[in-house]
């Protein structure tokens, strides 16, 4: 009989598999670019009056939308990505989570566009400037902070391996299926629910909630594989890092950048202090 954790790994591996194919990696790309194409030429369509009035409802008049729509796709290959590399260790997943929060903080910075007229005048849009650059130091920030995070955890030994390692990465490889069932079916709920009202529905801040709580779960689950001080401050240290993420990608203008900021230096500051412990070992 398959036990629990052989059907978490066939569930899983194929499917991280099929995502990390360089075929599949070119089709997301296209796709990404066409859809900023596609974008730009209904917004331009609409500002003629050449769209059906049922589409004409739901597409915006700035061609700036269209650079939102291309970095919110980028945005969710990122999330897509960060599920599959859940059942990696923490400091991998982590790592990831920085990613699309720097991300973010640039897609944040390019939404201040649609606050543009067009022609864009820069003397009339200072107050449009200023989250911008905001926002992208925010994001530069966050880059630098993380080149230095890869870079020391390349320099530390691999972690500790033992028999417990195998059924705590597949029941991580369990969830990661979960989260990626959940974002499939919210997100298309989400795309219907839009298109029917007329309007966006919250989608984003909601996954990033529950991923709030999977983050907990596996926080809880390591401390019974691995119950030693260093490796539960570690964990613990690391979520809060994670809740610090969260808070940010719900933060108001100039609160985003900072809280990513001081996440960022947390988490690094968990890792030196990690470094410090393994060289008293």
């Amino acid at each position: 009989m398959i036990t629990f954790y052989e059907l978490a790994t066939n569930l899983f591996d194929p499917l991280h598999s099929f995502w990390e194919h360089p075929k599949t990696r070119r089709v997301v790309a296209v796709t990404q670019v066409v859809a900023f194409l596609v974008g730009i030429l209904g917004i331009e369509l609409n500002s003629r009056g050449l769209l059906p009035p049922v589409l004409a409802r739901v597409t915006p008049a700035s061609h700036f939308y269209a650079i939102n729509l291309a970095f919110t796709l980028v945005l969710v290959q990122e999330v897509v990505d960060l599920i599959f590399v859940l059942p990696c260790s923490v400091t991998k997943s982590l790592g990831k989570q920085f990613e699309i929060l720097s991300l973010i903080l640039l897609r944040d910075a390019f939404k201040e566009l649609v606050h543009m007229h067009e022609p864009v005048i820069l003397t009339d849009s200072i107050n449009v400037v200023l989250p911008m650059l905001c926002d992208g130091l925010g994001a530069l920030f966050v880059f630098i902070g993380l080149g230095f995070y890869y870079r020391r955890h390349r320099r530390r030994a691999k972690g500790p391996t033992g028999p417990w390692l195998y059924p705590f990465v597949a029941f991580k490889k369990f969830l990661a299926f979960v989260l990626l069932f959940f974002f499939l079916s919210f997100g298309l709920w989400v795309a219907w629910q839009s298109a029917v009202d007329g309007h966006p529905h919250t989608f984003f801040p909601v996954f990033y909630t529950v991923l709030i709580f999977s983050d907990i779960l596996i926080v809880l689950l390591s401390h019974t594989y691995q119950p030693a001080f260093q490796s539960v401050f570690r964990n613990s240290g690391y979520a809060l890092a994670t809740l610090l993420i969260r808070f940010a990608l719900g933060a108001p203008a100039y609160y985003a950048p900072a809280l990513g900021v001081a996440a960022m230096a947390f988490a690094f500051g968990v890792a030196v202090g990690c470094d410090a412990f393994d060289s008293e070992t």
